[in-house]
């Protein structure tokens, strides 16, 4: 036995004493900030937050993300922190090491209204300097809403290099809302951030400078109040414009549902009251093809209203062919007995659809490109109704081109302005009646193709838009196209304008007194038709 070996025990020993005394200094920064989450007190989490927000660590992001989500786990009795993962899966905050199970006596880290704020902006830090344009715009956003002081260093240090102009901006709006609540910031700063605030010009905006408080600069009080008055006078005018754009949405729908009722109800004069359901027959078509092409040829799924819409014009042109073959035909000049065949026949197809489909709404779907939003200025517009916009055009230039240069088209308008002039000169009436009572069905059917991407495709459907279809031709002038959409839209716009004022409801009910008001000063409508022989 060698005579230092009880020297080099000692000496081990004393070692690794010394060892486990010294690591718990060891710890750096980064470890302490992690350890406070276990102290279950809203300072402390604060004060984590912060500093693993700066820290530089890459598990900062998850730490931080966990905690927003509600997955970090904090355990009293050791003081160690664990980020649970979506998968199951969970790590050692501090280190960063895979741990088998969190222990049963951790618990998530509680957040409450300011710390919720605090994470958004220390997310918002954290992705300033992402590599994406659109992560980076979005970590600038969440700053502006936070307006955290901590988050300076990083949103000027990103601002200085960035090179997108749109993130650019965003980061500079960020710090302007920064150094508007930042204490000890110069008034000169306080005063351009609320110029950069101003620029903004959103609700965002608005709310940010209306908090900003009484404790600031008087010329700074000055210049922001002034700014709340220019956004709210610029908010007005976008409210206006948004409010128009929903008009000129909700006529392009009226539009769409009464140009096919403008051509039956003024070439044959028939009070078609089944052309609600034509509209409906139009929606189930597109149900039934989305089924089919769920079913059998998913990939197919974004060209289905392409599809449906000759299928759904075949579709409800062949029933009101038949229908006018086998009802109208028999009751012309019998206006009442004509309103209460084809209400009676409304109801039919109703039960119909109900015992064929069920009387719950059916499910169609949004192709991709009809799916989503986005930002003009201040107002927001949707694609599926930016589409609906563009096809009721569309629609309403090919059926102006088709009364204009085809041969039916022709004929109609002959039979239109003097029916027994038009027998006379050898045009078969009765075959032009039920062409163009099959025209403005199949129109009709095309109608419901888009309005199943805006409403409930139900046996109801048409219901809701047989009397605002009514409204539109009376207002316009009865077999005038270019009268039904300019009757479409001035109905539409009105409406959406009077809705704030007045309510739905009421909104409804003045455009109904205003409509017949008008006809008492108008009976034919806004641009009636005109030659020697227009029939009353």
């Amino acid at each position: 036995m060698p005579a230092n070996l009880p020297a080099r025990l000692c000496t081990l020993v004393l070692s690794l004493f010394l060892i486990a005394v010294a690591l718990p200094a060891l710890a750096g920064p980064f470890e302490d900030a992690v350890a406070k989450f276990a102290n279950d007190e809203f300072s402390d989490t604060e004060e984590a937050i912060g500093a693993v927000a700066t820290s530089g660590n890459p598990l900062a992001y998850p730490i931080i993300s966990a905690l927003q989500d509600g997955r970090l786990m904090a355990d009293p009795d050791t003081k160690k922190v664990f980020v649970t993962g979506t998968d199951g899966n969970s790590i050692d905050a501090a280190s960063g090491a895979t741990v088998a199970n969190v222990p049963d006596s951790a618990s998530a880290v509680r957040l409450n209204n300011r710390l919720r704020r605090s994470v958004d902006a220390a997310l918002g830090s954290l992705t300033l300097m992402s590599p994406d344009v659109a992560m980076r715009i979005q970590a600038a956003r969440s700053v502006f809403k936070s307006h955290e002081e901590s988050a300076l260093p990083v949103v000027e240090k990103a601002l200085a290099k960035e090179t997108s102009r749109t993130a650019k901006a965003a980061l500079g709006e960020a710090r302007a809302a920064i150094l508007l609540y930042k204490a000890d910031a110069s008034e000169v700063d306080k005063l351009k951030a609320v110029a950069i605030i101003k620029a903004r010009g959103d609700q965002e905006a608005l709310a940010l400078l209306t908090d900003i408080g009484s404790d600031q600069p008087a010329s700074v009080t000055k210049a922001a109040a002034g700014a709340i008055g220019s956004i709210q006078n610029s908010l007005a005018v976008w409210s206006m414009v948004q409010n128009a754009w929903y008009g000129l949405s909700l006529g392009s729908v009226l539009l769409l549902a009464a140009i096919g009722l403008a051509i039956t109800f003024g070439v044959m004069g028939v009070i078609n009251m089944a052309h609600g359901e034509m509209v409906m027959l139009g929606a189930y078509t597109t149900f039934v093809v989305q089924e089919m092409i769920r079913t059998r040829y998913p990939a197919l799924f974004d060209y289905s209203l392409l599809i449906a819409v000759p299928l759904a014009f075949l579709v409800s042109g062949a029933i009101g062919v038949l229908i006018e073959r086998s009802i109208i035909r028999f009751l012309y000049g019998r206006p009442l007995e004509t309103l209460l065949a084809t209400w009676g026949l409304s109801l039919v197809l109703q039960q119909a659809v109900r015992t064929a489909f069920g009387p719950t709404n059916r499910e169609v779907g949004n192709p991709s490109w009809m799916s989503g939003a986005f930002e003009l200025g201040q107002i927001t517009i949707t694609y599926n109704r930016l589409w609906i916009f563009c096809f009721t055009l569309a629609v309403f230039a090919i059926l102006l081109a088709m009364l204009r240069y085809t041969a039916l088209g022709l004929e109609m308008r002959a039979v239109t302005q003097n029916r027994r002039m038009a027998a006379s000169m050898g045009i078969a009436t009765s075959r032009v009646d039920a062409l163009t009572f099959g025209l403005g069905s199949g129109i009709a059917g095309i109608a419901g193709v888009a309005l199943s991407q805006i409403d409930n495709v139900s046996p109801n459907l048409g219901q809701s838009y047989i009397i605002d279809s009514f409204m539109v031709v009376v207002f316009g002038g009865v077999g005038n196209l270019w009268g039904t959409l300019v009757g479409a839209f001035s109905l539409g716009i009105a409406n959406k304008f009077l809705e704030p004022v007045a309510g739905a409801v009421l909104g409804k009910i003045a455009i109904l007194v205003l409509i017949i008001l008008f006809i008492q000063k108008r009976p034919r409508g806004l641009f009636a038709l005109k030659g020697r022989a227009v029939e009353a």
